[in-house]
């Protein structure tokens, strides 16, 4: 399991991650949703030995990443699918992490499999829409048969044919024993193939509970969307304003 205690991070005079707690389960997917901002890439490039904490801890199985002796067998880790080399094909690309940790051709033969990528295997990267670019990165992740799944917006890019097979692929992880972490900004989605979410605002803690649990504490909240809009409504930091607003709001140079 991932456990994360009083969790700070600060650059400089900004706290992007302030004191955060909460755990996610092994056996069970947990949804991670905040606004832009609110500190979820932190939180998890913190998890992955990527930034290291101001205070506290983040652990994985009860130890901290820089200290795992396989990191690929215990971690697998998609945080941005395109960085990725653009001159290398996807299975070289595959094949160069594998050997890292003396994983087999074979098993990367099947993660390309797993994942849907037979015919574009010898393609560069570089070709490669977002959604294969997706595909290829949760396919990095996979790699090693870890325990423990952390996937930052794996659905963004796919169309609806590869969105359901994320959903069945993070259930089917997680119904096998594993822990999954999952941030996404689909609420729909989140609210499908979720067990628990945590939702941070501003580098804090706003919620963690199952998700029906979070819809009933919201008042008037008919979905996860509606429960996640009001315990966020005062995190937003990039907030647009409506149609409505902009025609009553003065503008600079404006005598109204």
């Amino acid at each position: 399991m991932i456990e994360v205690e009083s969790l700070t991070k600060r650059y400089g005079t900004v706290r992007a991650v302030d004191e955060l707690s909460f755990t996610a389960h092994s056996g069970a997917v947990t949804g991670f949703l905040g606004p832009n901002g609110a500190g979820k890439s932190t939180t998890m490039r913190v998890v992955v030995g990527l930034e290291r904490p101001t205070s506290g801890t983040a652990t994985v199985d009860g130890r901290r990443y820089a200290d795992l002796a396989a990191p690929l067998h215990a971690v697998g880790v998609m945080l941005d699918a395109r960085s990725v080399h653009p001159g290398r094909t996807a299975f070289r690309h595959l094949l160069a992490q594998a050997r890292t940790h003396g994983i087999s051709r074979k098993r990367v033969d099947e993660v390309i499999g797993m994942t849907g990528l037979e015919s574009v295997a010898g393609r560069r990267a570089g070709t490669f829409s977002l959604g294969m670019g997706q595909r290829l990165g949760i396919a990095g992740a996979l790699l090693g048969d870890p325990g423990t799944l952390i996937l930052d917006e794996p659905v963004n890019g796919l169309d609806p044919d590869g969105v359901l097979w994320v959903r069945r692929l993070v259930r089917e992880l997680a119904d096998e024993g594993r822990t999954v972490l999952l941030s996404s900004h689909l609420m729909h989605e989140l609210a499908l193939c979720a067990d628990r979410v945590v939702i941070i605002g501003k580098g804090r803690l706003l919620a963690d509970a199952p998700v029906q649990e979070i819809i009933d504490r919201s008042t008037g909240a008919a979905s996860l969307e509606d429960a996640y809009l009001q315990l966020t409504a005062d995190s937003v930091q990039y907030r647009g304003r409506s149609a409505d607003d902009s025609a009553t709001t003065p503008t600079a140079g404006s005598t109204r």
